[in-house]
């Protein structure tokens, strides 16, 4: 058990550098930061005397779950709290100067120009309507570094430094014309283009394929190297801070409960919290055994000689882009039996949703054929249509976005009741209870709305949803990806218990092979519209056949760090 006296726990100084290198006074020094938000009438206490320091040419992560305190203690930093935080003690001092004391005016110039951010969510962080290279261009005109000419000409070879092909086409482009990767890249190049002394990435990657993860944390890395940047990296992901963290720092209630290099933290962790953070993290875990257990031999899965629920064949579909047709599915082929677990993975773009939505037949096919329990289901429509969405749900990457906020979790998850018709009001008020206790939420929680709820918890809302009329199939796109590793655990297992409990077939789509490994019976590996490997999920691990797939295994984070 960790706590105050333990070297690596709570309130000790903290390291000045990396190990190799050399004490310097650090760029950034932060001593008992504490924040709270005022609520009600009420101060709550978000950030607890965090200490912590950041040195010229570091990486120092902080890693915990949501709620932890990690994202609000980089707020605090460059003083972009919401309207209801309060910083009520401590220093941040930033090259010399506390920037807890500093005025708006001077904030302004240290945002940017000393100060360069990352956000997580290029989506909500970049202009729609304005061109990617002005905005690139604009932190330099507002800093006066550049007249409008000048900054045009750097921003162009920010995205370059960034890592995008083609960066004069890309600057001329809007947000929307960018895949997520390329929009993440140039929020690098807005954070790099002044070359601050700091750059603080908040969560750059958590949404990304592994490859492009890899890509974008190597050109941080690149950087950091050429122009001696500190760089303060904040994720929930273990295996990402294991492989590009000097020292990482683990936050769980607004405090820092232990610190060290990666070798310490992850090979001797000594706060309940961190083992808590490693035993779920996929990527540390790949050796471990997956959460599905055997098909149930009752229920569903017992009934008729054919077991196989859903058999695509030779999925086709092409779209047009101007005079160009794009194949976006290029003869597609797998079966998903009944109680069982197909993994799709592969890169954005790699047609894994595409996919799905044929073979949840909400687009036409090109070309071939999808059954539904041993029935030509490709060409159905109208009421034959309906009566097979009845059979086969899905769940979405976003609980945010999926869910209707103006709704409570009660209507939500009794919407899909009525929109079939079935049961009164009062069996389906019964279902709904009986629902929510399935997926683990607390009774209290049919009152709330999605905007009272966690991130992990509206998932479990989503899931709901997608069993309360009883399907047979529930597709499943990337219902993880956006949650802490925690929370990730705790619904695979979820989503285990309720395929051996009710019978239920998955069709898992992913772009983390981390995840994959502890969820899916079976994997197709995914590129540019085919699949180039299916398998076994053990034997695709162990036994990758397609350099495509090594690729992949290879750029799951935290792979090469020491076994917990």
């Amino acid at each position: 058990m960790s706590g105050p006296d333990h070297p690596r726990a709570g309130s000790v100084p903290v390291i000045d550098a990396a190990p190799g290198r050399a004490a310097a006074e650090p760029v950034l020094r932060v001593s008992d930061l504490s924040v709270g938000y005022r609520t009600g009438g009420t101060l709550v206490e978000a950030v607890r005397g965090v200490s912590l320091t950041v040195a010229a040419g570091e990486t120092v992560a902080i890693v915990g779950e949501s709620g932890s305190g990690k994202s609000t203690t980089v707020h605090a930093l460059i003083r972009l709290l919401a309207g209801n935080a309060v910083i009520t003690g401590g220093r941040i001092d930033f090259l010399g100067r506390d920037l807890v004391q500093a005025r708006a005016a001077e904030l302004r110039t240290v945002r940017g120009r000393q100060i360069g951010l990352v956000p997580q969510d290029p989506t909500v962080s970049l202009n729609p309507v304005q061109r990617v290279g002005e905005q690139v261009g604009e932190v330099l005109r507002l800093h006066g570094l550049a007249d409008r000419k000048n900054a045009r000409l750097r921003a162009v070879e920010a995205l370059a430094a960034a890592g995008l092909p083609d960066s004069e086409q890309t600057a001329r482009r809007y947000p929307h014309e960018l895949s997520g990767g390329m929009r993440q890249r140039v929020l690098i190049a807005i954070a790099i283009i002044a070359r601050p002394p700091l750059i603080i990435a908040d969560e750059p990657t958590s949404a990304l394929d592994v490859t492009v993860q890899r890509q974008i944390l190597d050109h941080l890395d690149t950087l950091k190297h050429e122009l001696g940047t500190a760089m303060l990296l904040i994720t929930h992901d273990l295996g990402v801070a294991a492989d590009r963290a000097d020292r990482i720092l683990v936050m769980s209630e607004g405090r820092v409960v232990e610190e060290g290099t990666p070798a310490q933290v992850l090979e001797d962790p000594q706060h309940p919290y961190t083992r808590q953070l490693i035993e779920a993290a996929p990527s540390l875990n790949a050796g471990i055994a997956p959460v599905p257990a055997a098909v149930p031999v009752a229920g569903p899965a017992a009934a008729g000689p054919d077991r196989t629920v859903l058999r695509v064949e030779g999925l086709v579909k092409e779209f047009r882009a101007d005079a160009d047709v794009v194949r976006a599915v290029d003869g597609v082929s797998f079966e998903i039996e009944r109680a069982r677990t197909l993994a799709l993975v592969g890169e954005s773009g790699s047609g894994k949703t595409t996919t799905a939505r044929i073979a949840l037949r909400l687009i036409e096919p090109t070309a071939g054929r999808v059954e539904f329990d041993a029935d030509d289901v490709t060409n159905l429509r109208g009421r034959a249509l309906r009566a097979l969405h009845r059979r086969v749900q899905v769940v979405h990457q976003n609980p945010y976005a999926s869910l209707n906020p103006r709704l409570s979790v009660g209507a939500i998850v009794s919407d899909p009741l009525r929109a079939f018709g079935i049961g009164t009001r009062a069996t389906r008020r019964s279902r709904v209870e009986q629902l929510i206790e399935l997926v683990a939420l607390p009774a209290d929680a049919v009152a709330r709305r999605p905007a009272q709820l966690s991130g992990g918890q509206r998932q479990r809302v989503a899931i709901a949803r997608a069993l309360a009329i009883e399907p047979e199939l529930i597709v499943l796109d990337e219902p993880v990806s956006a949650l802490d590793v925690s929370i990730q655990h705790q619904i695979l297992t979820l989503l285990a218990d309720l395929q051996r409990d009710l019978g239920l077939s998955y069709l898992f789509i992913s772009h983390d092979l981390a995840v994959v490994r502890r969820i899916a019976h079976t994997v197709g590996v995914m590129k540019q519209g085919r699949i180039v490997e299916i398998g076994d999920v053990a034997d695709v691990f162990e036994r990758p056949a397609h350099d495509y797939t090594r690729t992949l295994l290879d750029a799951i984070p935290g792979r090469g760090s020491p076994p917990h």
